[in-house]
């Protein structure tokens, strides 16, 4: 087993000082559980602060051997540290601006300034630790910059992230002025992990509209590496919160009837005090629906547990007085010598308490205003074990809405839709109840915590074995590169296929970027020098755009993806070629145009080519969609094929391809060493002409007939610099 690395804000301990001693108590939660409950083969580290500002320079050596034991590596902040970076950019920027709370996001540069250094003194601690084979785990919002600044110091290493809040759509994630650092950031790590496909998509969405770089079912590929990007949706410990009993103190009873009074029926509301958790819309929602249906008074009682969190933060100072206001607003007006309608409580129970709340309540109202999961909706549903009676009411807003879905789900902003809610859960027949608690509770079952951390580990595991894989293939000194690169200097008469786009130049969206650079014409000039090679390059671009590029060269060239072949200095047209069908395919094209700002047409000689590289990737193909029956029935009886390529539709004759421009040469002489390097499915063509001896390189990771693989456009260059 890997060596596991864990590096998140917090470690899983809390340390109290008493009469100058040191005491370490463990800290409950989803991410320490998860975590505990994973294979015991793995040699686990786990680094993080401490959760105390440590004064005294005695006590660190200390903290660190006590510590050591445990696997525990500290990470000490001082006072100014914490307010600046955690306080600051964490709690007072990204909580509230991935949150959607705009209005609170405090853009400062100084709160930036201090998560960077930060988030540097953690990758100075974790660099220090990280060994050859390690799997390194990366948490949440705090230590978004951390994945990259590992990367730069280990190149090789396995590196996983997993944000356990939402990721904002790409409209509020744009207005972040540290937006682009933030995504370099995480996409230092091998793989990402987000707790719904909601949040997965606004991230693709970010790191395509911001930095460029598209994905293919969710894999990004950045350089010589990809990058797995996927949905982790984090469970709870079932049979902890199904059998509590078995993890309570002797002193301590589960006994739900203490909660009961009569015939009430108890509503139950758990959450930490926060404006993302919608507690003064909930309040208000409970007083409308006793509004609407006085029939209930009495008859109901709302349990309100409020878990006190950040109390140095003004908006939650604000946050509290409002919450008590309303509540004693609604005690005043509902309330009797018997009955309350609202039982309020500012504090955290112990887990016996707590679950007993749980057995206890006939109804959980669960409505944040915006969750990344929300384990408490997971925990009432375990709980549940015995009665199969209850109903949960969640938000939709929730990421646990999207597995928990015989929930009755709420929109938390509608006061009427929560009114409507609780009336059909007080009236819903036990049958129904205990159907749906059956169905989420099996899910649950499944998809626990430490699933999803294993989950999590395994993939993470694989994608490094296919890493290795894909770079053993032809990395610089692999015996594959070896083998190609001794053969290549044994041959006499060697033939070189290149594709242009993709594969000597990355694409790009301005058409100036994709000019042969100096680098490139010295490298192709060199490769058609040297002795006993014959270099070709094979492109889908017109035969005007090659001439002017790469005529200097006196190289042999297909144009059109083979309508020009270019030999001996001298271009001729494939025979039985027509064009007169332009100008039934042109006016569907231009009202392609029309409806698409930013898209144009490429008039080739015997092709007509709709690009959409200049706009959003997703317009562009759903515009293919609506259109590619129309164009598909226009070009059914005219001997046309419709290719659909990187950003761009193109219509030509179907007699016309790559792999029969490749026969131009292959034909004509015998070569004892055949290479071919292409990135788009249209060089498939190519590698399947070629002889079974022949080197087949395809650039990216897609599915391929050739023999070989390259990461990158940087990666052939090398290459071919080894031919030289």
């Amino acid at each position: 087993m890997p060596r596991l690395v864990i590096i998140s804000n917090r470690l899983p301990i809390t340390i109290d000082t008493k009469d100058g001693e040191l005491f370490y108590h463990p800290s409950a939660g989803g991410l320490a559980t998860g975590l505990s409950s994973l294979d015991k083969d793995y040699d686990r580290i786990w680094v993080g602060w401490p959760g105390k500002i440590i004064e005294e320079e005695w006590e660190k050596p200390a903290i660190v051997q006590s510590l050591k034991g445990g696997g525990l590596v500290p990470v000490f902040l001082n006072r100014f540290e914490f307010e600046q970076y955690y306080e600051g950019f964490s709690n007072k920027v990204v909580w509230p601006h991935f949150h959607y709370f705009t209005q609170y996001t405090t853009y400062r540069e100084e709160y930036w300034d201090m998560y960077q250094a930060v988030n540097a003194k953690f990758a100075e601690v974790v660099n220090d630790l990280i060994q050859p084979g390690d799997l390194v785990w990366v948490h949440d919002y705090q230590l978004m910059l951390l994945p990259k600044m590992i990367r730069e110091k280990h190149p090789d290493v396995s590196l996983g992230f997993f944000l356990h809040i939402p990721f904002p759509s790409y409209e509020v994630f744009r207005i972040l002025p540290w937006r682009k650092e933030i995504l370099d950031g995480l996409l230092g790590a091998d793989q990402i992990g987000f707790h719904t496909f909601g949040y997965m998509r606004h991230f693709l969405s970010a790191v395509y509209r911001i930095v460029g770089h598209e994905h293919s079912f969710g894999k990004l590929t950045l350089g010589n590496r990809m990058i797995n990007v996927d949905v982790f949706p984090m469970g709870i410990d079932y049979e902890k919160y199904a059998h509590p009993e078995n993890h309570i103190k002797e002193n301590e009873r589960i006994d739900p009837e203490r909660f009961r009074k009569g015939g009430t029926r108890l509503i139950l509301s758990i959450d930490r005090l926060d404006y993302t958790k919608g507690i003064p819309e909930r309040i208000k929602a409970y007083e409308l629906f006793l509004q609407k249906h006085p029939q209930y008074i009495g008859k109901v009682s709302l349990v309100m547990i409020v878990v006190p969190s950040r109390s140095g933060v003004d908006q939650y100072q604000e946050l509290k007085s409002e919450v008590d206001t309303l509540v004693g607003r609604l005690d005043g007006i509902y309330g009797t010598f018997d009955w309350s309608p609202i039982l309020y409580f500012f504090r955290s129970f112990s887990f016996a308490d707590l679950t007993a709340l749980y057995r206890a309540a006939d109804i959980a109202l669960i409505t944040p205003l915006r969750d990344g999961m929300n384990l408490v909706a997971k925990e009432f549903i375990a709980s549940k074990n015995e009665s199969q009676q209850g109903v949960l009411i969640l938000s939709e807003m929730a990421g646990a809405s999207d597995e928990l879905t015989d929930a009755l789900t709420v929109n938390p902003h509608d006061a009427n839709d929560l009114v409507d809610a609780l009336v059909t859960a007080i009236e819903m027949p036990l049958e129904e109840q205990s159907r749906r608690l059956v169905s989420m509770q099996e899910k649950l079952k499944i998809h626990t915590v430490k699933d999803w951390a294993e989950r999590f580990i395994v993939e993470q595991t694989e994608m490094a074995e296919f890493r290795n894989y894909n770079a053993k293939s032809l990395a610089v000194g692999s015996p594959e590169r070896e083998l190609l690169l001794s053969k290549y200097e044994a041959a006499e008469k060697r033939l070189v296929i290149l594709d242009y786009d993709g594969t000597l130049m990355n694409f790009h969206n301005d058409p100036q970027a994709v000019v042969p650079d100096e680098e490139l014409m010295n490298l192709l000039d060199a490769l058609k020098s040297k002795k006993g090679n014959k270099l070709v390059v094979i492109s889908g671009r017109d035969k005007n755009t090659l001439e002017e590029w790469l005529s200097p060269l006196g190289i042999d060239m297909a144009a059109e993806h083979g309508v020009w072949i270019k030999r001996n200095d001298k271009w001729k047209a494939s025979p039985n070629l027509f064009s007169s069908w332009k100008d039934d395919v042109r006016p569907v094209l231009q009202h392609l145009v029309e409806r698409t700002p930013g898209s144009f047409i490429e008039e080739k000689d015997y092709s007509l080519a709709w690009h959409y590289r200049k706009i959003d990737k997703g317009l562009g193909e759903k515009r293919i969609r609506e259109y590619r029956d129309v164009l598909s029935y226009l070009t059914a009886n005219l001997d046309l094929q419709v290719l659909e390529g990187n950003k761009v539709v193109e219509i030509k004759n179907s007699g016309v391809n790559k792999g029969k421009a490749t026969m131009n040469w292959l034909n004509r002489k015998e070569y004892d060493f055949v290479l071919a390097i292409g990135d788009d499915h249209t060089d498939e063509d190519i590698f399947k002409t070629l002889p079974d001896n022949a080197f087949s390189i395809k650039v990216g990771l897609d599915q391929t007939v050739a023999r070989y693989n390259l990461m990158s456009v940087e990666d052939v260059r090398s290459l071919l610099k080894d031919l030289v």
